[in-house]
C-alpha cells in the first residue's frame, strides 16, 4: 500500500531532494553509495525501474495518483509519496512537472571500461559534452542506431540528470555507459577499438568508407558543444571523419552529429 502525503509543509526536509538540493549535491561524489537522482514522467521512470533502480519516493500532481502514475505506483509500494495540486507543485519545485510525476531514486555503482566494452563492437566516447539536452539526445541515437554502449569523459553532463534523462526518454537505462579515467580512451584503445574522431577538418575519411565499417571494434568520439574535439585527442586517433554539408552550412549540433554518424557506423546486425 502507498503511503500518500498531502503537501503541506514546504520546508519539509523529505522534499529537499526536489526542492533544494541541486544535481551535483544529488550526486554526492564524496559518498557515491549515497547518490540519487530524479526521474521525470511516468516512462522515464518505468524504464529506471525495469533496469532495477530503486525509488526512494515520488512527487506528483494529485490527479494522477488514479491516472497516469498509477501503474508505476503499483510498482512502487511502500515509499512516501507526495502530492499536490499543480499549483501548489510549480510553487514547490519552480518549474512545470513533465507528465507530473518525479521519482527520487537511488544510483548504483557504475560498471568499469573493461565491462562496459566486453563484447562490444561499437561504442560512442563523449569527450566534454556538457549541455545535459545534448547527453540525453546522443545516449537516444546511440541506442536507436546501433551503438553498443557510451563513455563519457569527467567534464561531460552525467546521464542521470533530470533533464539528460527526460530528453532520452529513458533510453539511459536501457544503453550500458559509464564515466572514462583520465587514461580512458587509451584504455578503449588498448582493448581493441580503432578510433574515430568526428571533426570539422580537412583530408578526412569519408563516413562511408569501408575502412570504417570494416572494422571490428570502432569507437566514434564526440566532442564539445564550441570547441569540437582537441587537436591532440584527433592526433590521437586512428581514423579523422567530416560529416559532409551544403548549403553554406559549416557545422551541426553535437546531438545531429552524432545521428549521423551512428546511423553510418553503428552495429547493423543489431535488432
Amino acid at each position: 500500500m502507498n503511503n500518500i502525503i498531502e503537501i503541506t509543509d514546504f520546508l519539509d526536509p523529505r522534499l529537499d531532494v526536489y526542492a533544494r538540493l541541486t544535481e551535483a549535491q544529488l550526486l554526492n561524489r564524496e559518498f557515491p553509495e549515497k547518490g540519487m537522482f530524479i526521474a521525470e514522467s511516468p516512462k522515464v521512470i518505468e524504464r529506471a525501474l525495469d533496469a532495477g533502480y530503486e525509488a526512494v519516493s515520488c512527487l506528483m500532481e494529485k490527479k494522477h495518483i488514479e491516472g497516469e502514475g498509477k501503474h508505476i505506483l503499483d510498482r512502487i509500494k511502500g515509499i512516501p509519496v507526495f502530492c499536490a495540486e499543480f499549483d501548489v507543485l510549480t510553487q514547490l519545485t519552480g518549474f512545470k512537472l513533465t507528465r507530473g510525476m518525479l521519482c527520487a531514486m537511488k544510483r548504483k555503482p557504475l560498471p568499469t571500461v573493461k565491462e562496459i566494452c566486453e563484447n562490444k563492437s561499437r561504442i560512442v566516447i563523449l569527450d566534454q559534452v556538457m549541455n545535459p539536452t545534448n547527453v540525453g539526445a546522443i545516449i537516444r541515437s546511440a541506442a536507436a542506431l546501433g551503438m553498443d554502449a557510451v563513455l563519457l569523459t569527467k567534464g561531460s553532463s552525467d546521464p542521470l540528470y533530470r533533464r539528460a534523462a527526460r530528453v532520452s526518454m529513458g533510453t539511459v537505462f536501457q544503453i550500458e555507459w559509464t564515466f572514462l579515467s583520465d587514461d580512458g580512451i587509451d584504455e578503449v584503445k588498448s582493448l581493441g577499438f580503432k578510433t574515430v574522431a568526428m571533426a570539422l577538418k580537412d583530408n578526412t575519411l569519408s563516413i562511408s568508407d569501408e575502412r570504417l565499417t570494416n572494422e571490428e571494434k570502432l569507437a566514434v568520439i564526440m566532442g564539445t558543444e564550441g570547441d569540437g574535439l582537441s587537436d591532440n585527442t584527433i592526433a590521437d586517433c586512428d581514423f579523422t571523419v567530416k560529416i559532409p554539408m551544403y548549403h553554406g552550412v559549416d557545422s551541426l549540433n553535437v546531438a545531429a552529429a552524432s545521428a549521423v554518424a551512428f546511423y553510418q557506423l553503428g552495429n547493423k546486425n543489431q535488432q
